[in-house]
């Protein structure tokens, strides 16, 4: 029976000879729409990770719908990204949603309070009105949860369809000025920065 493992934190050995190590790395990526975030497409749709030349094998860290844009991590470091994306380091994510409507203070203080969905109650941390425009308005989002399509769907409760969804930030890592399509590798202080916030849910 095969054992899953990675060769970015483990030592592998064959015969006794040891494997060399994949160095780690780690990319911010502007992930555009009709772009899906899995590693494997049976449909053969276009990948996040198609958009970086990089010779490691990379997978996203989390995960954004066909029809969402914005930030998405890539790496080949599984230790980080189990940490990321693990519901006990509640990692806060922020999300700009234009939505059809004009959402008033009682829709807004029931996302606070929480949305029953078929699987769990679902809540944002924090919603603000940003903007309006005619029929549509846009709100900032921060979930630290990680349900499939949750967004949408709590909104859409509350009787507000998603027009957009763009994610602004993970943590600490902002998107910045990345075009869609557009990456970059995280610096070293934004990789300080998500280890602590993981550090910081353990002590």
């Amino acid at each position: 029976m095969g054992t899953r493992v990675d060769p970015a934190a483990q030592e592998i050995r064959v015969d006794g000879e040891a494997l060399p190590k994949t160095d780690r790395v780690y990319y911010a990526v502007c992930k555009p729409q009709g772009v899906v975030s899995t590693s494997r497409d049976p449909s053969g749709r276009p990948r996040v990770v198609d958009l970086i030349p990089e010779r490691a094998r990379l997978f996203a860290v989390g995960r954004l719908d066909l029809h969402s844009e914005g930030l998405i991590l890539l790496t080949n470091d599984g230790e980080l990204a189990n940490r990321l994306t693990h519901p006990r380091f509640g990692v806060p994510k922020t999300y700009r949603v234009q939505v059809a409507g004009s959402p008033d203070a009682e829709v807004l203080e029931k996302l606070r309070r929480g949305i029953h969905l078929a699987e769990a109650v679902a809540r944002v941390d924090q919603v603000e009105v940003k903007s309006r425009h005619g029929k549509s308005t846009v709100l900032e989002l921060v979930l630290s949860e990680g349900r499939n399509r949750e967004i949408r769907r709590i909104l859409a409760k509350v009787g507000h369809k998603v027009m957009r969804l763009t994610r602004l930030a993970v943590g600490p890592v902002r998107l910045g000025k990345l075009a869609p399509g557009e990456y970059r590798r995280l610096t070293r202080e934004e990789l300080d920065a998500l280890w602590e916030w993981t550090r910081k849910k353990t002590s």
